[in-house]
């Protein structure tokens, strides 16, 4: 199949696999999202050298990773010593990868206060045949990187690879609305803290008010095939009366920084240095040229959605919210009215922005995939696939997957290496259910085009 008059294959989806998980996973809506599908989580599902790992909460609580091999539906599943303590979706499990010494890193549980670590002995997905794949495989759950304190008002864990087979932690500092973004870096021998590169503070103001204090909600942070690390991100204000009315989100502008030097430096669109990791200029919202999209308060802009580097280096986001109208619900007026929208930055060096004609009909999240062909792939709530091609610039988006059957609960968590790997969109997903009423966890999977 290919896009009309380009020679270039369309976006297509071809079911290749659905399994479960877990029969009765952990369920309980927290901040209208479930601990385990928070699209949020880098990574809760990851593929590394052909092994997939998933990483949930039981019914009874317990931290779990589970592995499987390729082709296989089967997955084998370790309890780690750990229980979620709190009924807060936040309180997710996010992994990572060190490329240097092998070791699967997880991070968990936590929400504005002290995390949970624990990591693999090395080289455990570097030859994960020739290694049990016991609870021994892993070391004792800590409160400390290895014995590196970083805040006890930590929240959203993301961790990245660094093109030099490292591994970055990325993290908030703080509350919503008075919080500030930093960065841990592994060498592949000891966690370093680099510092924060955000800042809380500065004067916000709308025609119906001023908020002095605010944080800045990652929609990402990934680096391309060229070592740049980038990130789209919104800003939470702490003062309602930005707001017209109550009941929104103080949510607004879509920005966009980037670094050279793996996130020492914080760099706007233009270029221009707007801050520095653990100096005395952060990135700061009185900062000029960092809103690549701006949009006011009063319409449940969503935090955290997310992005994708392309096969250029150029990047792309899914920024979702209730156009035309003022929200004072943000809840219901997503669920009613609100739409996603992709932003990209096209090769002139340009903004452009098309709404994805799809309903969200929840206030959740999408996610965003490119496939090698650079063809865009949006994962909207309840496991719906849309698509759209590169040939036309990301112009034609249509659904491609009606999420038919899996009566999926909302957001998903996307597998990204495997997308990158395998070609195959992967994304994890829990089934609906009511009140505190345990359901099943699946993974499926997409074939895209060869």
């Amino acid at each position: 199949m290919t896009a009309a008059g380009s020679g270039l294959l369309a976006p297509h989806v071809t079911l290749l696999d659905r399994t479960r998980l877990d029969a009765d996973a952990l369920y309980f809506v927290s901040y209208d999202g479930l601990v385990n599908n928070n699209s949020f989580q880098k990574n809760g599902l990851l593929t590394y050298r052909g092994h997939q790992y998933a990483a949930w909460y039981t019914a009874t609580r317990e931290a779990v990773v589970a592995r499987r091999e390729p082709g296989r539906s089967d997955w084998s599943a370790v309890t780690l010593p750990h229980r979620l303590k709190s009924d807060d979706s936040h309180n997710v499990i996010s992994m990572g990868v060190s490329a240097a010494d092998g070791r699967l890193h997880l991070n968990l549980d936590s929400h504005s206060d002290g995390f949970f670590y624990v990591k693999s002995v090395a080289g455990l997905l570097d030859d994960p045949a020739s290694t049990p794949w016991t609870p021994s495989v892993f070391g004792a759950v800590q409160t400390t990187l290895d014995g590196l304190a970083l805040t006890d008002r930590f929240t959203y864990p993301q961790f990245v690879a660094t093109p030099e087979g490292g591994l970055q932690l990325g993290y908030r500092v703080g509350v919503s609305g008075d919080g500030r973004n930093a960065l841990a870096e592994y060498d592949g021998s000891r966690w370093t803290a680099l510092g924060e590169w955000t800042s809380s503070t500065g004067t916000y103001t709308t025609t119906h008010g001023s908020s002095t204090a605010r944080n800045m909600y990652l929609h990402g942070i990934d680096y391309d095939t060229g070592g740049r690390l980038h990130a789209f991100f919104t800003w939470r204000e702490q003062n309602a009366a930005v707001m017209r009315d109550g009941g929104g989100l103080t949510n607004h502008d879509t920005g966009y920084v980037h670094s050279a030097d793996r996130g020492r430096t914080w760099l706007n669109d233009a270029g221009t240095v707007v801050g520095t990791t653990g100096g005395a200029k952060t990135v700061a919202v009185t900062d000029a040229g960092l809103v690549v999209d701006p949009l006011g308060p009063d319409h449940a802009l969503m935090n955290q959605e997310s992005q994708w580097i392309d096969s250029t280096g150029l990047p792309h986001a899914i920024i979702s919210y209730v156009p035309g109208r003022r929200t004072t619900d943000y809840v219901a007026d997503r669920t009613a009215h609100g739409r996603a929208f992709h932003l990209r930055k096209n090769p002139a060096g340009s903004w452009e922005k098309t709404e994805i004609p799809v309903a969200l009909g929840s206030s959740q999240r999408t996610r965003l995939v490119l496939d090698r062909h650079d063809n865009a792939y949006a994962v909207l709530p309840h496991g719906r696939i849309a698509g759209a091609s590169r040939a036309t610039g990301h112009t034609d988006w249509r659904l491609l997957y009606d999420g038919g059957g899996l009566d999926a609960f909302g957001e998903v968590v996307v597998d990204e290496p495997r997308v990158r790997a395998d070609n195959v969109l992967s994304f994890m997903y829990q089934e609906r259910s009511s009140g505190t009423t345990p359901s099943a966890l699946h993974v499926i999977d997409f074939g895209l085009p060869a």
